[in-house]
């Protein structure tokens, strides 16, 4: 439990900020769509330690199998680590305010990944898992699995079979740059899988206005659960004419611009039928609380992310345990590209769900001596 000097009232100072930097080996090849970068063979990854004054520690992971430690690494060390030493490692509020001030010169991933570090070390002060602190909604979550970008209908057909009978309770395809190939897949995996197993299609913003209008039609006539980003993130002059023309749902704002402050024109327009992000590309649980609470405010789901590593996603989980408007919880495949550095990684059960930890702070059992064994450098 929280131990601190009466003279400095509840404040827990934060004392270091550190990078541990280790690698990440023999990551299968995937890919999540056309615009989006293939994972490497190899990738760094970044362990973040906070520590307080006071001895309090909390840890988050920075990087993923597509997105090198080293990208943010220096945002981290340089940009935001001089501006945490000495403030109050419980003011959340105040730090996240103080980050975003930053974005002009850094990415959001550095900041949610300060952020999540931040939420586990309140949680384990209070020993709490961090969906208690929130406010718990419910105690599990159905999954649905995330498809690679394959070449051939058929890996397609195999893959949803395949995870059908594991137990998900969903299945979303991201298809191949081929786009004559998108309805056909479409098509496929329905007949593969009938009319009742939930499918999902994230198009990786790349479609014209006509093409998104043809290939939701189709979507929509097959009874998939909704259409993600279809369009470029900043096309909101034909995003309004498209959630109009479609009865599926249209998912976009993954990663529109601003983070929590950029939902606004999207709402506003009429622009998506839902709101999504995660830990990672939206600046942590500060901001991702408050997105789900503004999607809930307009009675719009609120669907989360994968969060590109394992910590990330076991922060993904305590949000998802603590609102009511997030529907599931991706699983994205294959697991070498997106499980690493953890005991005990997430894992579904054999009804397709994800049930919520009772262990203090984000959950996550980090693997030190794996790290230590893997370890680059020290920043």
């Amino acid at each position: 439990m929280l131990k601190v000097a009466a003279s400095d009232g509840i404040k827990s100072r934060i004392e270091a900020v550190e990078l541990d930097i280790f690698e990440w080996p023999d990551i299968p090849s995937a890919a999540y769509g056309i615009q989006n970068a293939p994972t490497n063979n190899s990738a760094s990854m970044g362990l973040v330690t906070i520590r307080t004054e006071d001895g309090l520690v909390g840890h988050s992971f920075l990087g993923s199998s597509f997105r090198p430690v080293d990208i943010d690494a220096r945002a981290l060390t340089d940009v935001l680590r001089p501006r945490l030493i000495g403030r109050d490692a419980f003011a959340r509020e105040e730090l996240q305010a103080l980050m975003v001030h930053l974005t002009k010169a850094i990415t959001f991933r550095p900041i949610g990944a300060v952020d999540v570090a931040l939420w586990d070390l309140a949680g384990k002060a209070a020993g709490l898992p961090v969906h208690r602190m929130l406010g718990t909604a419910r105690d599990k979550i159905p999954t649905y699995a995330s498809s690679p970008t394959f070449d051939t209908v058929e890996q397609y057909i195999e893959e949803v079979q395949s995870v059908r009978e594991q137990g998900y309770r969903g299945y979303k395809i991201h298809p191949p740059h081929d786009e004559r190939l998108h309805i056909p897949i479409c098509k496929a995996v329905r007949e593969a899988v009938g009319n009742e197993y939930p499918l999902m299609f994230d198009a990786s913003m790349v479609y014209t206005y006509e093409v998104a209008l043809k290939v939701g039609l189709a979507l929509q006539d097959l009874g998939y659960e909704w259409y993600e980003d279809p369009l470029p993130v900043d096309d909101l002059f034909n995003y309004p004419k498209l959630c109009a023309e479609l009865r599926i749902p249209v998912m976009a704002t993954e990663y529109a611009f601003g983070g929590f402050h950029g939902f606004t024109p999207w709402i506003l327009e009429r622009a998506t039928d839902a709101l999504r992000g995660d830990v990672a590309i939206k600046g942590g649980i500060t901001p991702i609380i408050k997105a789900a609470h503004l999607a809930e405010a307009f009675r719009l789901p609120f669907e989360l992310h994968h969060g590109g590593n394992s910590v990330n996603n076991f922060a993904n989980l305590q949000v998802a345990h603590a609102i009511h408007n997030c529907k599931y919880f991706e699983v994205l495949l294959p697991h070498g590209a997106q499980k690493y550095g953890v005991i005990d990684d997430i894992e579904i059960d054999r009804d397709g769900f994800v049930a919520a930890t009772d262990r203090p702070g984000i959950g996550a059992q980090i693997d030190f001596d794996l790290i230590k064994k893997r370890k680059l450098a020290s920043i």
